[in-house]
C-alpha cells in the first residue's frame, strides 16, 4: 500500500518536476549553442548538466506516477532565455534556486523513497552550482 504524501508535498514535487523540465531545456539549448559555435568541450560540459536535469525530471515523473498523481503536460514549455556569453552566472543562479527548492522539500514529511531521491538531487544540484558540470547522477 502506498502512503499518500500530504497535498503540500505533492505540490512541491509537481513544481520541482516543472522546474527540472525548464532546467533541462535551458542546458539543452546552451549545449546546442556551444555546438553551433564549435566549442565541443563546452557542449560536452553542458550536455552533462542537461543529462542530470533530464534524469531528475524522469525520476520526479516516475515518483508522481507511483503516487497516483495526474501529471501536468510539460510538452509546450518554452526554452528559457539563455546567453552563451554569460551562461555561468545564469546557471549558478538557477542552480541555487534548485538547491532551495530541494531544501524546502526536505523540510516536509517525506516517505523514505521520496526523501532518498530528494537527497540525491540536492547533492547533484550542489555539485552543479559549484562545478557547473554534470553527470553526477547514476543510471
Amino acid at each position: 500500500m502506498t502512503v499518500r504524501p500530504a497535498p503540500g508535498v505533492l505540490k512541491l514535487l509537481a513544481e520541482a518536476r516543472s522546474a527540472e523540465k525548464a532546467q533541462a531545456l535551458f542546458y539543452r539549448g546552451l549545449a546546442a549553442d556551444a555546438e553551433d559555435r564549435g566549442d565541443a568541450a563546452l557542449a560536452e560540459r553542458l550536455n552533462g548538466l542537461h543529462a542530470d536535469e533530464q534524469h531528475h525530471l524522469s525520476r520526479l515523473t516516475a515518483r508522481l506516477v507511483e503516487l497516483e498523481q495526474r501529471l501536468e503536460n510539460l510538452d509546450d514549455m518554452s526554452t528559457p532565455f539563455r546567453d552563451l556569453a554569460s551562461w555561468e552566472h545564469s546557471a549558478r543562479r538557477r542552480e541555487r534556486e534548485e538547491i532551495g527548492r530541494y531544501e524546502r522539500l526536505l523540510g516536509e514529511q517525506l516517505d523514505a523513497k521520496t526523501r532518498s531521491m530528494t537527497l540525491a538531487f540536492l547533492e547533484a544540484e550542489r555539485l552543479h552550482e559549484s562545478e557547473l558540470g554534470g553527470k553526477w547522477m547514476g543510471a
